[in-house]
């Protein structure tokens, strides 16, 4: 919350939040009891097609996941009803992270923002707002074919209406509320995939729409 402090006051604009390290080995590995929670903002956003430079990163990741755009303020406590009627759509999502192997501990784990550096969105849609985590699959693929298949992603992420209603309590012991407008990005549908310089990857995240991204050496 003190980097986006920071950020905020520097003139970015407040976009939404994210999840990361939901899965029950992650929670296990870093003694949580949740998923960890970061911000986002539109300092990070890029459409897709975007080239992203990673020159001096310690390990660029790529990590397709389900946005999930906001329709009403959601509480804490709120039941599953009620966090159901808060999703108004639902849409595709690319995190592009500096997942640093150097940094384990949680307090900088989170200080970090959870190695955020950019999110591609593409557009929300309202008809799969009621769609459950295991019935999005995702697929990636890169200049040489596919790189990595979906199985079962809610082994990863949690279902939606828990990682929104966990979400919405960790806000608002940090002073913060979910509010309408909001985006969520929930998780990556697979495991973090490293990425090269020089290659361009397609996420096809079913049935929400297709993203991609192209990473390279030096100023993008």
């Amino acid at each position: 919350m003190e980097l986006r402090v920071r950020l905020l006051g520097s003139g970015a604009k407040h976009l939404g939040w994210k999840c990361g390290f939901a899965s029950a080995p992650a929670r296990k590995q870093l003694g949580t009891s949740a998923p960890l929670f970061g911000f986002l903002t539109d300092r990070g956003l890029l459409p897709s097609g975007s080239s992203v430079s990673i020159d001096g990163w310690a390990r660029a990741v790529l990590e397709p996941e389900i946005a999930v755009h906001l329709g009403r303020d959601l509480r804490s406590g709120a039941g599953p009803d009620e966090v159901r009627a808060s999703i108004a759509a639902l849409g595709p999502a690319l995190e592009v992270a500096d997942s640093d192997p150097s940094v384990t501990e949680v307090e900088a784990i989170l200080s970090g923002d959870i190695f955020h550096r950019h999110v591609l969105l593409g557009a929300p849609d309202a008809s799969r707002a009621g769609l459950k985590t295991a019935q999005v699959s995702a697929v990636v693929s890169s200049n040489s074919g596919e790189v990595a298949r979906s199985s079962y992603p809610a082994a990863l992420t949690g279902e939606l209406v828990d990682t929104l209603g966990e979400l919405a309590t960790a806000l608002e012991n940090c002073g913060q509320r979910l509010r309408a407008g909001d985006i969520v990005i929930a998780g990556s549908l697979l495991r973090p995939i490293a990425v090269s310089a020089g290659n361009l990857y397609r996420a096809e995240i079913d049935p929400l729409g297709v993203l991609e991204v192209r990473f390279q050496e030096g100023a993008s």
